[in-house]
């Protein structure tokens, strides 16, 4: 059946859209929210600042004690299928950052300097409220 310009079955099937659209929307919505406020709430409790603390604090111990061990992480992540790659950068930006800037081949000092200025910008974002300096 052949429907015209401007019959009823199109506008129900826009509206059958429209419905599914809103329902996935509100999944979305939903699920963007309570992600954020999770994530929210991980950084102001200080759990962001440990997680990386200490993600730092072992790449530091790393550069020192074993810089090989350093190059087999940058490897091994790189050796992930795409998306494993995609999930580690997204996650661990700020570190996967620092390890990118160590893997160059800069001079050690410029290396060093970015790589504290790194760690010391991402946990200087997650320092806890309660840590912070108040007036």
């Amino acid at each position: 059946m052949a429907t015209t310009p401007g019959s009823n079955q199109q506008g129900v099937g826009s509206a059958d859209a429209a419905r599914r659209n809103g329902t996935m929307e509100q999944v979305i919505e939903t699920l963007a929210r309570s992600m954020g406020s999770g994530v929210g709430w991980m950084a102001e409790s200080g759990v962001l600042f440990a997680v990386f603390g200490v993600l730092w604090a072992a790449f530091a111990g790393a550069l020192v004690v074993s810089q090989g061990s350093v190059d087999e992480t940058w490897r091994t992540i790189h050796g992930l299928p795409l998306l494993a790659q995609l999930v580690v950068w997204v996650l661990f930006l700020p570190v996967m950052v620092g390890l990118w800037i160590w893997e160059t081949s800069w001079p050690l000092v410029i290396r060093l300097t970015l790589v504290v200025g790194v760690a010391g910008w991402n946990l200087l974002m997650f320092l806890p409220k309660a840590l912070q300096a108040r007036p």
